[in-house]
């Protein structure tokens, strides 16, 4: 699905990009230019962030309770 209208930019390339160690909207924008004509995309490309960031805290905790001695 195209997320960036403006500059053809979609889920997934915004998804791998976060995958490759994209933290920030200002990341996003530098590697892919989301965001950087229109503007209205912003949120959305966020959201993969703010996905991706509380994924990683999931899994942290998730391998903390798993752990046992």
């Amino acid at each position: 699905m195209f997320v960036c209208i403006c500059n053809a930019i979609t889920d997934r390339q915004i998804q791998e990009t976060v995958a490759a160690g994209a933290s920030t909207l200002s990341d996003l924008q530098a590697q892919l230019g989301v965001a950087t004509c229109c503007g209205c995309c912003s949120d959305l490309a966020s959201s993969f962030l703010n996905t991706a960031n509380s994924q990683a805290q999931n899994m942290t905790v998730t391998a903390g309770i798993n752990v046992q001695s």
